[in-house]
């Protein structure tokens, strides 16, 4: 990692990134850390070729070495990684389920249909370990954002000028305590819980659509207590967290704020921070902690 960028992270002690030589295939959905790896790598002479999945990944990546393609052109997909020699990858971006009308089926998906057919069954988190799996049984590496990328990891401790109180701390421990069971259920990641009450928790919508229901819970005061309140985000037991680490970003801090919670704890090193230095800034702005707890899956943190 460059200087400039060790700055732009918020930290001058950010960790460096890992030993992937490159050439790196960024398989690329939505959201800022595809482009922010590619700038990461460009800055640091790491050779590497993004697949944008159209429809999907920022029209940004477009400034960098690319090929887009649609849903269902695993041929195109294999034939750009080998064409610019990408044996490791990192599979980083949201993704909506394909819309079939602009779905392009060609050879390489024909010779791979009975993996696709196996995507049909089970719940995300075996979705996603397939996926891992199908890419290390044709020979390439499957590296996580944060193997590649420490410094996008969040760290232990407080990262704001706000610290959480004792008051926060106990919501903190009941909320991580609803996204184990969460988790256990392969529901969601991330529960709100405010004074003692869990106000609400991640299914199938998101974070960001939890926050708004939180507002919406506030607003016609529901929620039993007035300001206040703790978002906590941590990966499902057993999680694949090369393909699918839970992130918080900017927009996270706004619609947290929004729902005028005190703050955000997440499980530290098992969470990604999209533009550290802009949550980091925002956190301070809306006086909200930012809180890494302590996580092994299984003990309080």
């Amino acid at each position: 990692m460059s200087q400039r960028q060790a700055a732009d992270s918020g930290s001058s002690s950010a960790p460096k990134a890992t030993k992937v030589r490159g050439p790196l295939g960024i398989i690329a959905g939505r959201g800022s850390l595809p482009r922010f790896i590619a700038e990461t790598a460009s800055a640091d002479n790491i050779p590497f070729h993004i697949v944008g999945i159209r429809g999907e990944a920022d029209p940004a990546i477009e400034r960098f070495p690319h090929t887009w393609i649609k849903w269902g052109e695993v041929g195109k997909l294999f034939g750009a990684l080998k064409k610019n020699d990408c044996n490791d990858l990192v599979i980083i971006g949201g993704v909506n389920r394909p819309d079939f009308d602009n779905v392009r089926i060609d050879l390489g998906a024909i010779k791979t249909l009975p993996f696709l057919l196996s995507l049909a069954k089970g719940g995300d988190d075996h979705i996603l370990s397939r996926i891992v799996r199908f890419f290390e049984e044709k020979g390439y590496r499957v590296h996580g954002a944060g193997d590649v990328l420490p410094e996008l990891l969040m760290p232990q401790g407080n990262l704001a000028a706000r610290k959480p109180g004792a008051e926060d701390k106990a919501d903190m421990e009941l909320a991580f305590e609803t996204v184990r069971a969460l988790g256990a259920l392969d529901i969601g990641q991330a529960a709100v819980v405010a004074k003692g009450r869990v106000l609400a928790v991640e299914a199938a919508e998101g974070t960001d659509a939890m926050l708004e229901r939180c507002v919406e819970i506030k607003r016609r005061g529901r929620s039993h207590g007035g300001a206040g309140g703790v978002l906590v985000k941590a990966p499902k037991p057993g999680q694949e967290e090369r393909i699918d680490m839970p992130t918080i970003g900017p927009a996270t801090i706004h619609r947290a704020a929004e729902a005028g919670l005190a703050g955000i704890a997440v499980a530290a090193g098992h969470v990604l921070l999209a533009e550290r230095k802009r949550v980091i800034d925002g956190a301070n702005e809306r006086k909200l902690f930012l809180y890494g707890a302590p996580w092994d899956g299984d003990t309080d943190a």
